[in-house]
């Protein structure tokens, strides 16, 4: 057995493995949120409109930087972005005929970086972390901490916020049209096509201010615990930190869970 190569692993496993700085992407799911469903519910003549919610976990994604050179303390910087999707449908009911079609709505959340799609309840945060590490260990690096955090939240898509839309003339005045009863199967096939180009174009005027939406922001914080593993003179980090929120706003259908985890790893300089 060669002493030296034993002798010389034992000093670079003692040798501090901990960078100066670095920066990374990690997976970030979130636990326990909760959306709650709405029921089917009238927004003009005719018309109604439902969500549904959800309950499994959120999908996220983040990214990191952090420094190491600080005496004592730990400084991490955050930012994690996750959602959660939903089904929502306009109902057309065509009262001559007694059928109903369902016109699914896929919206275009702005301040946020996805394309139309079924509807997503998106939460957005930045975390500023005050981290206190253990240091006498090699390779790895458990902490505590905590710090501020900053919440920016979408809307969700529901009763009221279609309801509002009614009042543009030009589709009340289409769902008025489209509401007067048929007699004939010719009559009634009309009125069906009427009451379909009404939902349409509300489908249409709820992308349109869906897209111009801004998220909401407010403040809050966080505690977290974790810990970094880092082998000597490779410039490779990976880490892995639990995270429980409190504080910031949300909309009244959401029932927040606070959690989250974070998984990944990057550059160590």
């Amino acid at each position: 057995m060669n002493f030296k190569i034993i002798a010389a692993a034992a000093a670079l496993l003692a040798t501090q493995s901990f960078a100066i700085i670095g920066v990374g992407a990690h997976y970030a799911p979130g636990f326990g949120t909760k959306m709650k469903a709405g029921p089917k519910a009238k927004v003009a003549e005719n018309i109604n409109f439902s969500h549904e919610g959800f309950d499994e976990m959120m999908q996220g994604l983040g990214f990191k930087l952090w420094i190491d050179l600080l005496p004592i303390i730990d400084i991490e910087g955050t930012f994690n972005i996750q959602f959660g999707s939903y089904d929502a449908s306009l109902y057309v009911m065509n009262p001559s005929s007694g059928t109903e079609s369902e016109i699914p709505l896929e919206i275009e959340l702005g301040g946020t970086p996805y394309g139309k799609a079924n509807p997503k309840f998106v939460t957005m945060n930045g975390d500023l972390s005050i981290t206190y590490p253990i240091t006498s260990l090699p390779i790895i690096r458990p902490y505590i901490g905590g710090g501020l955090t900053v919440f920016a939240n979408s809307f969700v898509l529901n009763q009221a916020y279609v309801s509002d839309l009614v009042d543009d003339p030009t589709i009340a005045a289409m769902i008025t049209q489209a509401a007067q009863g048929g007699a004939t199967p010719e009559e009634i096939k009309q009125q069906q096509e009427k009451l379909q180009e009404a939902g349409e174009a509300l489908k249409k005027r709820v992308q349109e201010k869906a897209a111009k939406e801004s998220v909401k922001t407010s403040i809050g914080g966080h505690a977290l615990v974790g810990f970094r593993l880092k082998l000597p003179i490779i410039p490779i980090a990976a880490y892995c930190n639990f995270k429980y929120y409190f504080g910031g706003e949300y909309p009244k259908e959401i029932d927040a869970g606070h959690m989250t985890l974070e998984v990944g790893g990057g550059l160590a300089i």
